[in-house]
């Protein structure tokens, strides 16, 4: 008797424990505080300066010699476009208003690399990207391994930078 009680206690313990342990709660991942005030009402990851996505449009390289350009978004502070050329997708062209995110100027501080007079920086293997004005960023992803950083320097200078920069002071 005094076994069988000993077994029962045992398999009443561990099942206590098993429930115990399932229940708790895990600890709040890093990444939680930022969700919830993201995603807080009023909270917005686009400030109210921003410029409209479709005012950047006028400031992408224009089609010629066979390229294609496509614009495939636009929304407040960003637009983007991509590079075609008989039918294949070589890269994607943005400009994004870094009020919307602060850091990224952050990396062009100590850039040694300019392209037509503006600081630019290699991203990885397949993205090159510039600030103008201080405050927008734009950047070229090739899409096509045939598509290089000459390339993506090549299509930058083409983009109506001096214009882009007086955005900024308007």
């Amino acid at each position: 008797m005094l076994i069988q009680f000993r077994k029962s206690l045992l398999v009443f313990l561990s099942v206590a424990l098993l429930l115990l342990t399932s229940c708790a709660s895990a600890p709040p991942s890093r990444y939680q505080a930022v969700q919830k005030e993201s995603t807080q009402k009023g909270a917005s990851a686009v400030v109210r300066e921003s410029q409209s996505g479709g005012s950047f449009n006028r400031f992408f390289p224009p089609e010629q010699d066979g390229y294609k350009r496509i614009y495939t978004q636009e929304k407040k502070g960003f637009a983007e476009a991509k590079l075609s050329k008989e039918g294949k997708e070589l890269a994607v062209m943005s400009i994004s208003d870094t009020l919307n995110l602060p850091t990224a100027k952050a990396k062009f501080a100590n850039s040694a690399q300019k392209i037509a007079g503006y600081p630019a920086v290699e991203q990885g293997s397949t993205a090159t990207a510039l600030l103008v004005g201080d405050r927008y960023q734009v950047k070229v992803l090739s899409r096509n391994p045939s598509f290089t950083a000459a390339d993506r320097a090549s299509w930058l200078e083409r983009f109506k930078l001096s214009e882009l920069a007086k955005l900024v002071k308007s």
